[in-house]
């Protein structure tokens, strides 16, 4: 179904059909989760993975269930040679790439002076390095049919100038995602092309204690999913640069 708006209501699911989707990190937990959601909506996609490719060859088996075309493309993301080789994997079996949505995101985890130098490139490189690169490769043949969607992965508390002890460079990291996001929505407001960002706090498959998060649980893979599915459509061709935090209202405060 084309999204339409109704007296205020937007229909969520877009039409996808002729779109072909990279999303990056998506054999596993989340980014599986969105890339069969906008499989549902009639894409293309390419699951990409890093070491996973049982995990991937399953996620790609059950995209075509949903009767699209579906292929595995393998690579470090924060590796240039890398990136050039799956995209131009994913342009062969699928075409071009129109929707690219950048969910790679390790997170190191332990207080800032107790992480060790390599698990701070381990964060920067891969939750930021991955997102530029993978823009880098995916914006010339947006630019050239006029067309693209890129949405990047944030983090709730990134958008906030908060202390973060714990897990800094995963959140300074994803904070420069979210500045990066909005260079690169400025840079191609006249090409027919939104980037977006979308932050969740915690998601379901999260292993701290939730009974105190608001509404007393982790958003849910479908709650990640759905201003994707928006920021995909045609009803929000004129939105861009924009960040939507998945956190249930905890940092309303802010």
């Amino acid at each position: 179904m084309v999204p339409a708006i109704h007296w205020g209501v937007v229909a969520i699911q877009p039409e996808l059909d002729g779109r072909t989707v990279l999303v990056t990190g998506s054999a596993k937990r989340v980014g599986r989760e969105v890339l069969l959601e906008l499989a549902a909506a009639g894409a293309d996609v390419a699951v990409h993975y890093r070491t996973s490719e049982t995990a991937a060859a399953e996620t790609a088996a059950d995209a075509r269930d949903h009767g699209v075309e579906a292929t595995t493309v393998q690579g470090d993301v924060t590796e240039p040679e890398a990136v050039d080789s799956l995209f131009t994997d994913c342009e062969s079996d699928l075409g071009d790439v129109d929707i690219l949505v950048n969910a790679v995101g390790p997170l190191p985890q332990g207080r800032w002076d107790e992480l060790s130098l390599d698990e701070w490139k381990i964060a920067v490189e891969g939750c930021l390095y991955s997102t530029y690169l993978c823009s880098q490769r995916a914006l010339p043949s947006m630019r050239s049919t006029g067309w693209g969607r890129i949405v990047n992965f944030g983090v709730a508390d990134a958008r906030d100038d908060r202390a973060v002890p714990m897990n800094f460079p995963y959140f300074a990291a994803k904070k420069a995602v979210l500045q990066f996001t909005r260079t690169l929505a400025y840079d191609t407001q006249d090409d027919g092309i939104t980037v977006n960002a979308v932050s969740p706090f915690a998601i379901e498959n999260t292993v701290v204690d939730v009974s105190d998060f608001p509404r007393g649980r982790a958003a849910s893979f479908e709650d990640v999913a759905a201003p994707i599915l928006f920021f995909c459509s045609d009803a929000a061709d004129y939105i861009s640069g924009q960040n939507v935090a998945v956190d249930g209202g905890r940092l309303q405060e802010a």
